[in-house]
């Protein structure tokens, strides 16, 4: 069985400076907002290439907060809209709705499964304040194009980045310092991923970073004086920790999913597999690598018998999601055929050489 993902096997690799970071940890006595999470939001702020990082909860949060961080700056006010690709995971509708504002969901593209950029422009209304990409499976958006529209309308910019970490542009900057704030989740699968969950927020905005990291502590100015209404969202200690032990092998990990992803674009060939596209750049991380197929349910049931692992991402357009009721009446022709085709395939840095080639040997055999 080649799995869709061996988590174990990945984190086994810093085992020794996880038990070493854990009684660092243990020994310290200081277990909430310590000295790791200081160390992981510097590293990580230098990573990016960001002035602040603020180390949350999780990756929702991170968007969440990020809007309300603007609400009390007087930027965005209840009801506002943002945009949003029509294919994005619903964490990214979520966080919208949850601080009080309008997500306008836009037609994607096929090709980077992102927005339709015509239609992007066409959904700007008076009352639109944010547009936010989605650097969906890693691949980033086209930022340059959504800047230039953004700049026209004078219109936030905040990138969710939870899928993204090391991905890079073709000037050198990160995802995570190509808008005005972002968002990224440290759940364990992601490539930067913690065990257990975790998220921040990157900005080069001093004054939205310090009400961001008052808002994470229930809006905490100092020692029980509070003065935004907040919530818990906490990067913990221990995580931050376990991050910084696997931080510096980020742009190694990706490499390697890059070379995975270059033998898969190289040697798969079906014509009933439609491969993802890459620029053969830095601009895709490969955090999943999406394939499209017409009979998924058949795909499915082969790769079963053949022992390979897969997942959907994701299997329901958020339109189409009973939590989201009043958007189901919308619809969305390229985003729907999207959900409906794609299936993501075994992708990760410790990948064996010989289990890509079996997965190529599978796939060019349906």
């Amino acid at each position: 069985m080649i799995p869709f993902l061996d988590l174990h096997k990945i984190n086994a690799r810093f085992e020794q400076k996880f038990n070493e970071s854990f009684k660092d940890f243990l020994d310290s006595g200081y277990y909430i907002l310590g000295n790791q999470v200081s160390l992981f939001e510097s590293s990580f702020a230098a990573y990016c290439g960001t002035k602040h990082c603020i180390g949350v909860g999780n990756g929702l949060d991170a968007l969440r907060l990020i809007l309300e961080g603007y609400k009390e700056l007087g930027k965005l006010a209840i009801g506002d809209e943002v945009l949003v690709a029509s294919n994005t995971y619903i964490a990214t509708i979520l966080a919208i709705k949850q601080a009080g504002l309008t997500p306008v969901l836009v037609e994607a593209e096929n090709t980077l499964y992102n927005f339709d950029l015509e239609k992007l422009e066409q959904a700007i209304s008076s009352k639109t304040k944010v547009i936010m990409p989605v650097h969906l499976y890693g691949q980033l958006a086209p930022m340059k194009e959504i800047k230039k529209i953004a700049n026209k309308k004078s219109l936030i910019i905040i990138e969710d980045a939870a899928q993204a970490h090391g991905a890079r542009d073709a000037d050198g900057k990160l995802a995570g310092n190509l808008g005005d704030a972002a968002g990224f989740s440290f759940y364990p699968s992601k490539n930067l991923g913690a065990l257990g969950d975790g998220g921040a927020v990157t900005t080069n905005n001093t004054e939205l970073a310090s009400i961001i990291r008052k808002l994470r502590n229930y809006g905490t100015s100092s020692k029980y004086i509070n003065k935004y209404v907040g919530i818990n969202s906490r990067l913990d200690e221990i995580q931050a920790a376990f991050l910084s032990c696997k931080l510096p092998e980020l742009d190694v990990d990706n490499r390697k999913r890059r070379k995975v992803a270059a033998r898969y674009l190289k040697e798969i060939k079906n014509e009933k597999i439609r491969l993802p596209f890459f620029s053969k750049t830095e601009d895709h991380n490969f955090h999943l690598f999406v394939v499209e197929v017409e009979d998924r349910e058949h795909f499915m049931l082969y790769l079963k018998e053949n022992s390979i692992g897969f997942l959907i991402h994701y299997p329901l357009a958020p339109h189409n999601q009973e939590a989201l009721k009043e958007h189901n009446h919308l619809c969305f022709p390229v985003s729907e055929e999207i959900h409906r085709r794609i299936i993501s395939i075994p992708i990760s840095p410790v990948m064996e050489a010989n289990e890509v080639t079996t997965v190529i040997e599978v796939l060019n055999n349906y």
